[in-house]
């Protein structure tokens, strides 16, 4: 199993998983053209993909998804609550498929486990999957951990894990003060010492590789990220990614 971004921060999200014969898009917060330019700079295509996984409607995750979906027939698999959110409006909609956030299922060989996370949307989930010998998870959207969201994620062989912004930062930003506590609230985005908290409670003993995601342009910068993550897990910084906006990173093998 390998995995790459196709971007990552409030501009625009999507990930790639990779099982061999099983691909699938995380999320699509881009326009169907530049998706389809930022797979072809991971050697992908569209006719490629096996289906898309959703984790909540707000529009820098599930902004292109339905144009994309419709445009080469791919499934989407999105919780009810989303779903009744992100659809309201729609003309037409692609193939889409209702998941229990508490419930594992399967796309060909992939297992794919969602999970609920504490973030402002209707009924937001994020994911792992395992394709039988490795496990990935993904957390880019909640404003706090719970014990959940450390059972999932807690053995697992990669991580792309969320710091969105620096409390510092935030707190001496131009936002105004209801946007400073939205996204420093419970139901907001996680903070670089969140993540680095939620590093100390997981079993880490196979992780691999570990990304930094979602990071604000204003309130983070990624040598923050990366130092309070490298801290936290005892490595070297050069050990820890980044994903950035306009060239998400690429491709990480998992063996």
């Amino acid at each position: 199993m390998r995995f790459a971004s196709l971007g990552s921060g409030s501009q625009g999200n999507a990930l790639i998983v990779d099982a061999g014969d099983t691909k699938l898009l995380v999320d699509c917060g881009f326009s169907t053209r530049a998706a389809t330019a930022r797979l072809a700079r991971l050697g992908t295509t569209p006719e490629q993909l096996t289906a898309i996984v959703v984790t909540h409607e707000h529009g820098d995750h599930v902004g292109g998804v339905f144009a994309f979906a419709r445009r080469h027939r791919l499934p989407v698999y999105l919780t009810h609550g989303t779903h009744a959110v992100a659809a309201r409006g729609a003309s037409s909609l692609p193939d889409c498929r209702l998941i229990d956030g508490h419930t594992p299922f399967a796309i060909g060989s992939l297992e794919v486990t969602p999970f609920p996370v504490p973030h402002d949307a209707r009924e937001p989930v994020q994911y792992a999957f395992a394709d039988g010998q490795h496990r990935l998870g993904v957390l880019t959207d909640t404003g706090s951990i719970t014990p959940h969201i450390v059972e999932r994620l807690r053995a697992c062989d990669a991580l792309v894990l969320e710091c969105n912004h620096d409390h510092a930062l935030l707190a001496a930003s131009r936002y105004p003060a209801a946007l400073k506590r939205r996204i420093g609230g419970r139901f907001g985005h996680l903070e670089n010492g969140q993540a680095a908290m939620l590093l100390g409670q997981l079993d880490t003993a196979r992780l691999q590789h570990l990304l930094a995601a979602h990071l604000s342009h204003e309130n983070n910068r990624p040598e923050l990220a990366v130092n309070a993550l490298a801290a936290a897990l005892g490595c070297s910084k050069e050990w820890v990614g980044v994903a950035d906006q306009e060239g998400g990173f690429g491709w990480r093998q998992l063996c």
